[in-house]
């Protein structure tokens, strides 16, 4: 993996008030785990456009007050609204330890399927995999040459040297489907999120109604 450099200062105050506090000064609350206990942090937001708006995975250099840590991302969580960084997760990497991280897919090829007329569906853009930190490369490089229409690609068919993939290898990454079969998806889609008017009257009628043999206010009122 590419190494990346970040300066952080440690966070001595925690709870909800001092992130609160942390996030408006333009800085991002965040935790080393893989120690004995946990280091809490904070680094600039501006920091983190490297790191996360990138296909790649990096390693961190991780310099806080003049300590140095080697850590790579976890977790990042980011606001509902407004798209910022909130929170940020990191690990702590050590040379004779493995890791189990995430990896961003790389799809390379021309597929025979796609060539043919079919449509490339990507099902899942990271997979996790385990190793030490020097043999796990940027990204995972998937070659689709031989993809043909209604074919896959599952986490079993692959292999990298010196890592190990953690997901269930019957777990689906991509696929070729038919230009018919992608528009079917679509329109059952569409369909779904915007439920017809008759359809949705049906089911305030159902859900008013009275139970069939059970009475209604009018029964009971008898």
């Amino acid at each position: 993996m590419k190494t990346l450099e970040i300066k952080g200062s440690y966070r001595t105050e925690l709870g909800k008030k001092s992130s609160k506090k942390t996030r408006k000064e333009g800085n991002v609350p965040c935790v080393i785990y893989g120690q004995e206990q946990n280091v809490h942090f904070q680094v600039h937001e501006n920091s983190f456009k490297n790191l996360v708006y990138t296909p790649d995975a990096h390693i961190v250099n991780l310099d806080l007050d003049g300590k140095k840590y080697k850590v790579v991302l976890q977790d990042i969580q980011f606001h509902p609204v407004n798209d910022k960084i909130t929170h940020a997760d990191f690990i702590e990497i050590f040379d004779d330890k493995p890791i189990i991280t995430s990896l961003p897919i790389k799809v390379t090829g021309d597929s025979v399927g796609v060539k043919a007329g079919g449509k490339l569906r990507i099902k899942k853009r990271h997979l996790k995999v385990k190793g030490f930190a020097k043999d796990i490369p940027e990204n995972l490089q998937i070659d689709i040459t031989d993809v043909k229409i209604h074919h896959s690609v599952k986490v079993g068919d692959l292999s990298f040297d010196k890592i190990e993939l953690i997901d269930p290898k019957i777990t689906t990454i991509l696929t070729v489907a038919t230009s018919r079969v992608v528009q079917k998806e679509e329109e059952e889609g569409a369909a779904g999120a915007v439920k017809p008017e008759g359809e949705a009257a049906e089911g305030t009628a159902a859900a008013t109604a009275p139970a069939e043999g059970k009475p209604g206010k009018e029964g009971k009122n008898k």
